[in-house]
Parts: C-alpha cells; sequence; structure tokens
C-alpha cells in the first residue's frame, strides 16, 4: 500500500493516506531516471522531486476525481512498473468515464429542465433574476430516466472497473511477495556474513 500527501489548492496536508485500490483520476505525469517527477500536463501541480509518496491533487473540474501522480522509485522493478502502469490506466479510464458522463448529465439535466419550465410556461429565470428551478418530484422523474438509459453504459463501467481492480490488485500481491522474497535474501545474506 502507498502513502500518498494531499495537495489543497497547490499546497500540501501534512495528513498521511494509506489506500487498496487505485484511486479515480488520470494518470500520473513523466519522470526521470532518478524518480523525479515534473508536472504533469493538465493537473496544475507537481510533487516536490525528492517526494518519495504518490501525490493526490484538487478534484478535477469535469469528472470531480482526484489526479494521482505515482512516484516512480529509481530502481523500478518491471513487476511495479506493471503495477504502475495499471494503476495510471486505470485512472485514465475512470477520469474518461466519469468526465464524459458529468458532461452529459448536466447537458440533459438542463435540457430536462427547459423542456418543463417551456411546458408550464415559465422562463428560465425569473423576474427577479433567479435561475427557476422545479420542484423534487419533477427532479427525481429526470434522475430515474437518466439512470434508465445509462443503465447499460454503468453496467459496463462496473465490470470494467472490477477487471481492473482484481488485476491491480493481484500484481499488488506479487510486487508484495517479491519485496518480501527480496528482503528475506537480503537478510539472510546478511545474517550470514
Amino acid at each position: 500500500m502507498a502513502a500518498v500527501r494531499v495537495l489543497r489548492g497547490g499546497g500540501c496536508c501534512r495528513h498521511r493516506h494509506r489506500f487498496l485500490f487505485s484511486s479515480s483520476s488520470a494518470g500520473g505525469g513523466p519522470t526521470t531516471e532518478r524518480g523525479e517527477r515534473h508536472e504533469s500536463a493538465g493537473l496544475g501541480f507537481s510533487p516536490p522531486a525528492h517526494s518519495r509518496n504518490d501525490w493526490i491533487g484538487p478534484p478535477d473540474k469535469h469528472s470531480n476525481l482526484r489526479p494521482v501522480i505515482f512516484y516512480v522509485p529509481p530502481k523500478e522493478s518491471p513487476l511495479e512498473r506493471r503495477l504502475r502502469e495499471a494503476r495510471q490506466e486505470a485512472q485514465a479510464c475512470d477520469q474518461r468515464f466519469w468526465a464524459q458522463h458529468n458532461r452529459a448529465f448536466r447537458q440533459e439535466k438542463e435540457e430536462f429542465i427547459y423542456s418543463r419550465l417551456k411546458a408550464k410556461g415559465l422562463e428560465m429565470r425569473d423576474e427577479t433574476g433567479q435561475k427557476a428551478t422545479l420542484n423534487a418530484e419533477e427532479m427525481a422523474d429526470f434522475y430515474k430516466d437518466f439512470l434508465s438509459k445509462n443503465f447499460r453504459k454503468h453496467m459496463q463501467y462496473n465490470r470494467d472497473w472490477y477487471k481492473r481492480n482484481f488485476t491491480i490488485t493481484f500484481l499488488m500481491g506479487q510486487v508484495a511477495l517479491a519485496r518480501a522474497l527480496r528482503w528475506l535474501r537480503w537478510k539472510k545474506k546478511n545474517v550470514g556474513n
């Protein structure tokens, strides 16, 4: 499990967090051979070069997911690289899905509100300039319809999410086992000397 630092508006929060599965967001940024990271395109933040942790940034304005820049150790093994790349790919998939989903949701919601207000003979703004709204029952109709229309998309997303996260969990187990074996070999070698 990786320790992460949370960024708030470009600053650093001192709390350490742990997580089991990959966080949902866009993939990490480019790194140098020594594990240093550069600011990722479009993420708007960059961890310090000396950091040895994954960094989580502020929520993306389209997907509402928090982007992660993954730490790349200087001597990353091929297995550790596969794990990191699987986590980055999972985050990129989540980012694309939720950005597209949220855009469609907002657009269809506005169209629904406009059509209901128009059917009632009302404008989008009332006489005071406030944006007109619908009551909870009317909005419940929209939410039910939106979820019904997108049921298959959500089912496919859930299937893909479980597959990706099963792969990530399996790779995490392999990495943990490889590290434990490496540590045992090191310990046995040093105890024998």
